[in-house]
């Protein structure tokens, strides 16, 4: 072969290449980008144009070309090969098929070959278009027992956080903990989640803590740096969780207020408030105690609470101290089996499953129609009557209206406009939040009639499953591979981990309406049909005299 330099805009592409189909835009863009920084590292290769012609036609490396032409190269080093009997059919295949990318771990090695050789994290991800943090990530390997090492090298990858907790560990934890989840014969594949709950250790972040450096030092906690944290937060940490939690304690004794107390957390850690203590959640009074306590995290929180007034003792020897009457005491409170929190986030999925059912669901002319006397029931509606009334602003749904009308303003639509109008319509008044906009049981029953079920997200996420108490978590692992684990938090991990690539919707969150609450609805707009044909009566003329009833009658005509 001739190694020539040659303008990459006159060579010509050959037809019969093996690679039809087009790349991404992604591995267009880093090939792109590691052209600009380093140059084209393999050199294309090329042969005389056939029939005489004086061109060259490319044989391996038409991506290359095309990128260096982006890149505004005027010149590109190039191999030029005789011509083969197959046009280089077969070449093109066997390069395109025997090549394979390079693992993460050969990935890593060749990063830390750059870095010894002087380039910077943020360097090789300009001439890799990486994310910085992506060459971060893979330099964690640096840290790795060479046993794992080996087996990632195949493709079976942990994800970020639990790399980051494989590589905090000595070798020596490692090397224990590989030893009872390492791959076998019958089960190739490592439960990397398992390697990493074995190497947990519990930390205790500066940025949660309260106290200064004078209790720090006192209590001998010694700050470590993550390195591989975001920058832009403090991600100073220790692992004496004791020493952290025994610095808190004496910060909150010092910093209690007068009217306080130092409360301890269930084993949900909720806060234990003294009896009959009602939590305060807006602006709290100057009569309101304060309850300081510390999260799962170790950070400090601040509650406030009230006292209920003691009644007044009865009898003449009763004093006021009879009452029973007591500040300070401690009780657990029995969770319930969604927070308020998971409530408000049950109705965000409702709302937005109920929208994308009414936007994309089969739905028949006359069941349209019902919904939409539905919606008109809804909590969320109020029309301005003679008798008075909230009036409803209605320039939000008035769009949903003026489709119905052509250029002179007159009604004029076929049914395919119609359809689409009265869905918009119920997309706009439905709503199963938990605010001002609720529309009640109505929206509960038109999501379960129309299958909005089917369009609930999957609710196995931290977010939604934090919001669990034990015994709605542990029913939630019916069904499931997964048992429940002596800690709350190590069975919501077993769940979030199964229902990653699968799909879990809390019965809580289904559309079918309690039966209680849809028969008290029912009959409470029965009662209102009744009283309302009690007050027609006399609006029909029904209880006039013989000539007021046909004087009634004949002005209504």
């Amino acid at each position: 072969m001739q190694l020539l330099k040659v303008d990459p805009r006159a060579l010509k592409e050959n037809p019969d290449r093996t690679r039809q189909t087009k790349p991404t835009p992604q591995a267009d863009a880093l090939l792109l980008a590691t052209i600009k920084a380093v140059g084209i590292v393999q050199p294309p290769v090329i042969t005389p144009e056939s029939g005489g012609g004086n061109g060259y036609v490319i044989n391996a490396g038409h991506r290359r070309v095309k990128q260096a032409i982006a890149a505004g190269l005027e010149e590109i080093d190039v191999l030029v090969d005789e011509a083969p009997n197959d046009n280089g059919a077969m070449r093109s295949m066997i390069e395109n098929i025997a090549r394979e990318a390079l693992n993460p771990v050969d990935q890593w090695r060749a990063i830390e070959r750059l870095v010894a050789l002087g380039w910077t994290e943020e360097a090789i991800g300009v001439a890799l278009a990486l994310p910085v943090r992506q060459i971060k990530k893979l330099r964690l390997l640096a840290n790795v027992l060479p046993a794992m090492l080996d087996h990632m090298a195949k493709g079976d990858m942990p994800d970020e956080r639990q790399l980051r907790t494989i590589a905090a560990a000595s070798h020596d934890e490692q090397k224990e903990v590989w030893k009872k989840h390492k791959p076998s014969k019958g089960d190739p594949q490592v439960s990397w989640w398992s390697v990493a709950q074995g190497l947990q250790k519990t930390r205790m972040y500066a940025r949660h803590a309260s106290f200064g450096d004078d209790l720090a030092q006192a209590y001998g906690i010694q700050w470590v740096e993550d390195l591989f944290a975001p920058a832009d937060e403090d991600s100073r940490y220790t692992n004496d969780v004791e020493a952290f939690l025994g610095a808190q304690q004496e910060w909150m004794t010092a910093n209690l207020p007068k009217k306080g107390l130092i409360a301890e957390v269930t084993n949900y850690g909720e806060v234990k408030l003294p009896p009959k203590a009602e939590r305060v959640y807006g602006k709290p009074a100057k009569s309101d105690c304060t309850a300081m306590y510390l999260d799962r995290d170790g950070r400090v929180q601040t509650v406030h609470y009230r006292m209920p007034v003691a009644k007044k003792p009865k009898g003449k020897g009763a004093t006021a101290s009879d009452s029973g009457a007591d500040d300070i005491g401690v009780v657990s409170k029995t969770r319930p089996d969604v927070t308020r929190k998971g409530v408000e986030m049950i109705g965000d999925y409702r709302t937005d499953a109920l929208r994308e059912a009414l936007g994309h669901a089969p739905i028949e002319d006359d069941m349209l129609m019902a919904l939409l006397i539905l919606a008109i029931a809804g909590q969320n509606v109020s029309v301005t009557t003679g008798s008075g009334g909230v009036y409803y602003g209605h320039s939000r749904l008035a769009k949903n209206a003026v489709v119905l009308f052509d250029a002179d303003g007159n009604l004029a639509f076929d049914m395919d406009t119609l359809r689409v109008a009265a869905r918009t319509m119920l997309v706009d008044v439905f709503s199963c939040r938990e605010n001002a906009t609720n529309s009640g049981v109505v929206a509960r029953i038109a999501g379960e009639t129309i299958g909005a079920d089917t369009f609930l997200p999957n609710m196995g996420s931290e977010d939604f499953l934090s919001c669990l108490s034990r015994p709605a978590l542990e029913t939630s692992c019916k069904d499931t591979p997964v048992l429940p684990r002596q800690r709350v938090k190590d069975t919501r991990a077993a769940l979030v981990e199964h229902f990653k690539e699968g799909h879990f919707v809390h019965p809580s969150a289904l559309f079918a309406p309690d039966a209680s609450k849809l028969s008290e609805w029912l009959s409470s707009g029965a009662t209102s049909a009744d009283d309302e044909a009690e007050e027609n009566i006399t609006a029909n003329g029904d209880d006039l005299p013989d000539e007021g009833a046909e004087a009634f009658r004949e002005a209504a005509e």
